[in-house]
């Protein structure tokens, strides 16, 4: 599992935001595709646990972007040392 780490932190490295921004949608055509062949009686409970994940990796994300878009350099250099 540490291989498969180490190998995602290198092509990391190396993507632009355009790269992160075609895997996302990649992902997110998944979970459209994963949806869409879920049984009815699966559906809400799917969309309840999808939810939580949602917000549950929104929150930190944002909470280290936000002083980006507001160019705040000091909570930059807290994050980043």
């Amino acid at each position: 599992m540490s291989k498969l780490f180490a190998a995602a932190d290198r092509f990391l490295d190396i993507c632009t935001w355009k790269d992160m921004a075609l895997l996302k949608f990649c992902i997110c055509a998944l979970g459209i595709l994963i949806g869409i062949v879920l049984p009815a009686r699966r559906k809400r409970p799917a969309a309840w646990a999808a939810s939580l994940v949602f917000v549950a990796a929104y929150i930190p994300l944002m909470a280290k972007f936000l002083p980006f878009l507001i160019g705040d350099r000091i909570a930059i250099e807290d994050i980043y040392g």
